[in-house]
């Protein structure tokens, strides 16, 4: 077996249409499908990076909150790739998104910063 990349994150909203707000129009995702799973009461949203790179969003009837940030076992964070961290800092906070301040990696010597999505999920910026 060869893994070739990741396909697709999935990620559990708490509100459905705020995600779907913060995904697609603060983020600039492009919407591949969008799809109501009536049996579940659940919506799934396909949406895509520019590179093909593809996030699931779904909603669930009250899903339980993520047991901590970001230290807790498993996923830690998403990190999406920008080629200016601080032009894309003052983009969302120019949206009303809190940015932490940007910081630069020790090893590699690449700014970066970390944001929130409407459930709390850690989001980071990688200068790429």
């Amino acid at each position: 077996m060869k893994l070739r990349a990741v396909h697709h994150v999935a990620i559990i909203a708490s509100d459905y249409a705020r995600s779907k707000h913060f995904y697609v129009e603060l983020l600039g995702l492009k919407v591949l499908a969008e799809n109501y799973r009536a049996a579940r009461d659940s919506w799934k949203l396909d949406l895509a990076l520019p590179d093909g790179t593809q996030l699931e969003l779904f909603s669930f009837p009250q899903p339980p909150v993520r047991p901590s940030r970001p230290e807790a076992c498993g996923l830690r964070h998403l990190c999406f790739a920008v080629a200016d961290v601080e032009e894309a800092k003052l983009a969302l906070e120019a949206q009303g998104v809190a940015v932490e301040p940007v910081r630069v990696d020790e090893y590699t010597g690449k700014a970066f910063t970390f944001f929130a999505d409407p459930d709390g999920l850690p989001l980071e910026l990688y200068q790429a």
